[in-house]
């Protein structure tokens, strides 16, 4: 089959097209031929070497696949065959005609919808779910009453969700644009409010132009956000935060935008480094809560115990086995399901054939998409 493989560390030019041999389903494994992959940023930071990730050269990378099942193997279920899924590799493998991964990982993909949607949606619209579950948004504000919804049980009642209903599906028309880009009320200044529902929380989601930010945007206020305050740094993917939903847009390149932010009550933390000590500053003492989930600085938020004790926020750190089994067992079909029904979206920017992987993972480096690159074997 052809693949790309990666010899060594590098840049892109390190992806190259080659002919390997076909896996084969291992105990507890499915074996599908591809039709999808969705390439990933975090990937383009494993091939320069800049991520720490376990690999074992020559590798073919890739997580992301959808495609029609063709083997299973011993403990896998069998009515998996033929099946049209979608799921995770585990990490490496997933840019190929054919690909092997867990059949745990392996989701069957909902009537109506389309290969390139079902990967592209999947695991970002999953981690968001799963995000906005952790944060336990309170009806009211900090402190009031009311109990957030279990995992995998969908947000209660109808008017927690009306302010994220598409306009063009008869939900209620967002407010323009133009009103929410850039808008900036320094938290200590009493200045203008922010649009919003201040009896409800208001959250801050960083990089919400990206692609796991782009669905915290898009659903918070489903989940019980009154206020949405997103971040992003080309004007693009500002415009794009605003679209999706966000009340208020700052420009993650400007230096001082920790200082511009209003008080917020939960945090999305995808930056990590040193922003995120700056930003605690704006995090309401005593109930605020911080999601820690990315690295987009490449440092872990530098938010102390010390910090933590003088403020009386929480920090939650998103990550590692215990995080991902409820992400993938729980949210991964749920969000699945979500997209069967209408109810979320699938961001494509474009589908380039298995050859251009490199050209996808230059694009992704720029930072420029507003939505997921496939790649087509």
């Amino acid at each position: 089959m052809r693949a790309i493989v990666m010899h060594r560390t590098g840049g892109p030019e390190t992806l190259g097209v080659e002919d390997v041999p076909r896996p084969t389903a291992g105990a507890g494994q499915v074996v599908v031929r591809v039709l999808a992959i969705a390439a990933s940023y975090a990937e383009t930071r494993v091939r320069a070497g800049v991520l720490p990730f376990p690999l074992s050269l020559p590798v073919v990378p890739g997580a992301e696949v959808a495609g029609e099942v063709v083997e299973t193997g011993d403990g896998a279920d069998p009515g998996l065959l033929g099946r049209l899924v979608v799921g995770v590799t585990g990490g490496v493998g997933a840019y190929a005609e054919y690909a092997a991964m867990p059949a745990a990982m392996a989701c069957p993909v909902p009537d109506g919808v389309r290969p390139e949607e079902a990967v592209a949606a999947a695991a970002p619209a999953a981690l968001a779910h799963a995000l906005l579950h952790r944060a336990r948004l309170r009806p009211g504000r900090a402190g009031g009453e009311g109990t957030p919804p279990p995992p995998g049980v969908e947000p209660l009642p109808q008017e927690a969700r009306r302010d994220s209903v598409p306009a063009e599906s008869g939900g209620v028309e967002p407010a323009p644009e133009e009103a929410r880009m850039n808008r900036v009320r320094p938290a200590a200044s009493g200045g203008e409010p922010v649009p919003g529902d201040a009896r409800r929380e208001t959250v801050l989601v960083e990089a919400g132009g990206g692609s796991v930010g782009g669905y915290l945007v898009l659903h918070a206020k489903e989940f019980g956000a009154g206020t949405v305050v997103a971040t992003a740094g080309a004007e693009p993917k500002r415009r794009r935060a605003a679209e999706l939903g966000a009340d208020l847009v700052l420009d993650h390149r400007d230096p001082g935008w920790p200082e511009a932010l209003p008080p917020v009550d939960v945090v999305f933390d995808s930056i990590g480094g040193a922003t995120a000590a700056r930003v605690l500053e704006s995090v309401t003492p005593g109930t605020g809560r911080i999601l820690s989930y990315g690295l987009l600085s490449g440092e872990p938020a530098a938010v102390t115990g010390a910090d933590l004790m003088r403020t009386g926020v929480t920090l939650a750190g998103c990550g590692g086995p215990g995080w991902a089994a409820p992400v993938f067992g729980t949210h991964y079909p749920a969000a699945l399901a979500r997209l069967g029904e209408g109810r979320t979206r699938a961001f494509v920017e474009d589908a380039l054939p298995l050859e251009q992987a490199a050209e996808a993972h230059r694009r992704l480096e720029s930072r420029t998409p507003l939505g997921r690159l496939l790649l087509i074997p």
